[in-house]
């Protein structure tokens, strides 16, 4: 009963002050936050059908809203496989990337995992070279 009323919020802490039986407090519980699959699940699906990598500006941001989602359909009984992730994510490159999609394709990586670590990677590597190139004009040469 501690370790439950210890991690309640606030307001239900105050909501439930009364009761005493731990069961009870359970099955109160269930029955006022059993519809969270109802409402969590849809939205999820909607979430992963809607995923798109060109909508974040970076790759961490990407993978963070992919295991948010993969985690919602997961705990909600949905099975999303490595093979899932991947696909997914080779689907939606932006069409100005097929080439880099399709190399990415052939490297055949078994865990999505390994193709985000790529995928950092290669953000970090054109950022710098981005930085490099804005960091002089062309045909400028440097101080000596």
């Amino acid at each position: 009963m501690i370790f439950i009323c210890r991690h309640l919020d606030e307001g239900l802490k105050i909501e439930y002050l009364t009761v005493e039986d731990p069961l009870t407090l359970w099955k109160a519980l269930r029955n006022g936050y059993n519809h969270q699959k109802t409402v969590v699940l849809p939205r999820a699906r909607y979430e992963w059908a809607h995923l798109r990598i060109q909508d974040f500006k970076t790759v961490a941001e990407y993978n963070s809203a992919m295991f948010k989602i993969t985690s919602q359909l997961k705990l909600y009984g949905e099975t999303i496989t490595e093979e899932d992730m991947l696909e997914k994510t080779f689907s939606i490159f932006h069409a100005s990337n097929v080439l880099l999609q399709q190399q990415y394709r052939e490297i055949c990586f078994a865990e999505y995992n390994q193709l985000i670590s790529v995928l950092l990677v290669a953000e970090q590597n054109n950022e710098i070279l981005i930085k490099n190139h804005q960091s002089r004009h062309i045909g400028s040469a440097p101080f000596p």
